[in-house]
């Protein structure tokens, strides 16, 4: 008797053995499939990053003389100059007049589903619209009634833009103006 259970107990350490090494077979196959992947994602990047970002119109849409605040219509200009389409999810940016920084803005469609966003095909140029909201308590009042009064020769912007495929995100530091 004794035999026979020493049998069974030394086939069930090697078939616990066995099943020791197929667990770790099978995580290090996830583990390379993971890393296929990533890799594959990566092969979009160098074509993000070819985005070409501008500032193409800042315009007074809407003024509130009790709240000293404005509303101005950023427009960036966002073109694709290589073979890969995206969307952009996210712009977040500083905005400037003639030098002076005039607060932070953000252009975001983060909430809307990638179908739903601009889609830019290769060699497409789309215009992405944006509300900036300027309180003259955050500026120095010359330069608030200076964008008031259209009297701005240059605005400016820098920041970050993201752009992302169905694969990849990058996000690219960009300046303007």
């Amino acid at each position: 008797m004794t035999t026979f259970f020493s049998c069974a107990k030394f086939g069930t350490n090697e078939l616990g053995l066995q099943s020791k090494m197929t667990v770790y077979a099978a995580i290090a196959g996830m583990l390379a499939l993971m890393g296929g992947i990533v890799y594959y994602a990566s092969l979009d990047n160098p074509q993000l990053e070819q985005l070409e970002i501008s500032l193409d119109n800042v315009s007074v849409r809407d003024v509130n003389k009790l709240d000293n605040t404005a509303k101005l219509e950023v427009t960036f200009m966002v073109k694709n100059p290589s073979d890969k389409t995206f969307t952009i999810p996210l712009i977040t940016y500083e905005l400037f007049a003639d030098g002076k920084s005039l607060g932070s803005g953000q252009y975001s469609t983060e909430d809307i589903s990638m179908p739903g966003r601009a889609v830019f095909y290769s060699g497409v140029e789309i215009p992405l619209d944006n509300t900036f909201v300027l309180a003259k308590s955050n500026v120095d009042g010359e330069v608030y009634e200076s964008v008031l009064n259209d009297q701005v020769s240059d605005f400016s912007a820098k920041g970050v833009i993201t752009a992302e495929t169905s694969w990849s995100i990058i996000e690219k530091e960009f300046e303007t103006g």
